[in-house]
């Protein structure tokens, strides 16, 4: 590989634990044990094996700085992805149970996975990161929630595209290439949502480099991310991330609607507000194709499992449940949700916080 292409690329963070320190070793080709560490701490949340799964995960998108792009294929590394794998799947299935799992389940055996994901919708009870915003969330808040959203949405549509080959030809594979084309700005340059989403970032202040701002997200946001990776890099998961993709196009114009307004209330400019007024007027038509094509009840085209499906979506509003909890309680501490000291708060741009 030439020096300029291990040169450019988002930057490696700093590891967390054994494991991340294991991959990051490993990745800048030092001498590393050939028996690798086992993680620790809760799978749903935990920081080192996020973020190993985030690095590793990175290998299939876009180039780290310093890194071999050979890596993605390296016996080892892939022996550490399925291992980390396999065990946060465990931890998201075993956490629907927790959450009437069996009961969805059911409901989508009985009456197809659209009515499910409809109870399960109506039945969750979590907070509202997206009405906080918009009622009483302060500006430096509202930048501190751009860098966290900053792992997902500087590559916003691409893990879920991952899975668009897998798709069996008809109306669901149609209705999925609908969404995406639409998530790329259909095929407009400058207009695909990770574009608008950089140009956000840049005009509130914020670095807007992919990858620079891992260093400063908690397990809990590494694992919104994460959940992703995992069900599109299996094609064994096309049914969850099916569901995935569903049900976060169901519920996306609400909060992004919220978050525009919030964006006009602090005072950012048309940049910010683009971001999210484009998701409310994109998503509509999304949410619709989603309900009724994505997760159609009968006359599918396909034999997927609409079990699975369920639980892509239901791992989904977990995740999502735990990163807006963890955002609501530091900040109802008095502390920044990210972790950072303020040095390093000032190079990305956000105000520093104690805590």
């Amino acid at each position: 590989m030439n020096q300029r292409g291990l040169r450019d690329g988002a930057p490696l963070p700093e590891p967390r634990g054994r494991v991340s320190g294991w991959l990051v070793r490993r990745l800048l080709g030092r001498p590393t044990l050939a028996d690798r560490p086992v993680a620790h701490g809760d799978p749903l949340v935990g920081d080192d094996l996020h973020l190993a799964l985030h690095c590793i995960y990175e290998l299939s998108h876009r180039p780290l700085r310093g890194v071999d792009p050979a890596f993605e294929r390296d016996p080892l590394v892939l022996a550490l992805r399925r291992s980390l794998e396999d065990e946060l799947w465990d931890a998201v299935q075993d956490d629907a149970l927790l959450d009437e799992g069996d009961r969805w389940a059911e409901v989508a055996r009985r009456s197809g996975p659209g009515a499910a994901v409809d109870g399960l919708l109506e039945a969750f009870d979590g907070p509202s990161l997206s009405s906080f915003m918009e009622q009483r969330g302060t500006r430096e808040q509202f930048l501190e929630f751009l860098i966290h959203r900053s792992a997902y949405q500087l590559k916003e549509a691409d893990p879920h595209t991952l899975g668009l080959a897998r798709l069996t030809p008809g109306a669901r594979k149609s209705a999925y290439a609908e969404i995406q084309y639409d998530e790329y700005g259909n095929g407009e340059p400058g207009a695909s949502h990770a574009e608008l989403f950089a140009a956000a970032m840049a005009e509130a202040g914020l670095d807007a480099g992919y990858g620079t701002a891992i260093d400063a997200l908690p397990g809990t946001t590494l694992a919104t991310g994460n959940l992703l990776g995992l069900l599109s890099g299996r094609r064994e998961l096309l049914a969850p991330l099916v569901g995935h993709l569903a049900l976060f196009e169901m519920t996306s114009v609400t909060p992004m609607g919220r978050y525009a307004r919030a964006a006009r209330r602090l005072g950012f400019g048309p940049s910010v507000q683009r971001f999210y007024d484009v998701h409310v007027e994109a998503d509509a038509h999304h949410g619709d194709l989603a309900r009724r094509v994505l997760l159609g009840d009968g006359g599918s085209d396909d034999d997927l499992d609409p079990v699975g499906m369920v639980l892509g979506a239901h791992a989904l509003v977990r995740a999502e449940d735990r990163f807006a909890r963890s955002l609501l309680d530091r900040w109802a501490e008095g502390g920044s949700s990210l972790r950072i000291d303020d040095d390093a708060s000032d190079a990305l741009g956000v105000p520093g916080h104690n805590g």
